[in-house]
């Protein structure tokens, strides 16, 4: 398996995500106050890892988060919009590391590293699903 042309060290990809009720520390059970969660936060690093990823893969593969490393360093309300680049630090056969960067519209709230490994999808789901035997 070899990723194509878009997955390359330096390529980047961005996600967004608006701050609800339902994202919050409060509402995901990760603290009690209502603003935007490090749950969230990661789960939108990885998505825009994922979606960077995914658009260099062939036929029938795909990518799976295989580590995160974080620090979310600044609260973000409720209604603000929240943004997450990723961006390719390097590619070592079918492992993929990034630099992710998560930002409000005042400042950056979050930073860290992730890791994403590629994986023939049908190969990844028999195993998955062989663990219900």
């Amino acid at each position: 398996m070899e990723f194509t042309d878009q997955v390359h060290v330096g390529a980047t990809h961005e996600a967004v995500d608006t701050v609800m009720d339902t994202n919050t520390a409060a509402a995901v059970g990760s603290g009690s106050l209502p603003v935007y969660a490090t749950p969230a936060m990661a789960a939108l690093m990885e998505r825009a890892a994922a979606e960077l990823c995914a658009a260099g893969c062939p036929e029938g593969w795909t990518t799976v988060g295989t580590e995160i490393a974080i620090r979310h360093k600044a609260a973000t309300p409720v209604g603000l919009t929240v943004r997450a680049v990723a961006e390719v630090t390097a590619v070592d056969g079918r492992a993929v590391s990034l630099k992710v960067t998560a930002y409000d519209a005042r400042e950056e709230i979050g930073a860290g590293t992730h890791t994403r490994f590629a994986v023939a999808v049908e190969k990844f789901m028999a195993k998955a699903e062989g663990k219900k035997r």
